[in-house]
């Protein structure tokens, strides 16, 4: 091998690891998870209870926001089961697609779901 092929192949090995440790540490120090792994929500479709389980304890420190699918907001009835757990009464809402937003300013969590109430 020549000294340029050798140099360039050293250049591009040595950026592949730093962006390698450099992805690690933005993901170890940016505090950022994705919402979807966060929350589950089930049993979807719904029928009369839809349960929100989150993964950390925010449950009672949580923003619900409901919506209908045309975005018109509406209230239902949530019960704070622990810091783990809330069950939301859906059974009195028509069948059809709904959006649930959730919101937690000490974590900094936001995150809609959609859910079908059946």
């Amino acid at each position: 091998m020549n000294a340029s092929r050798i140099i360039f192949i050293v250049i591009i090995g040595f950026f592949s690891v730093q962006s390698l440790f450099g992805q690690a540490k933005d993901e170890a120090f940016s505090g950022q998870t994705d919402p979807v792994k966060l929350i589950q929500l089930f049993p979807n479709p719904a029928s009369e209870f839809l349960t929100v389980k989150f993964e950390h304890p925010v449950a009672s420190k949580s923003k619900f926001t409901f919506r209908t699918i045309i975005g018109n907001e509406i209230n239902l009835e949530t019960e704070v089961i622990d810091e783990f757990e809330v069950r939301i009464k859906v059974k009195d809402i028509h069948e059809g697609y709904y959006f649930l937003s959730i919101q937690n300013e000490q974590s900094g969590l936001k995150s809609t779901h959609k859910f079908l109430k059946r």
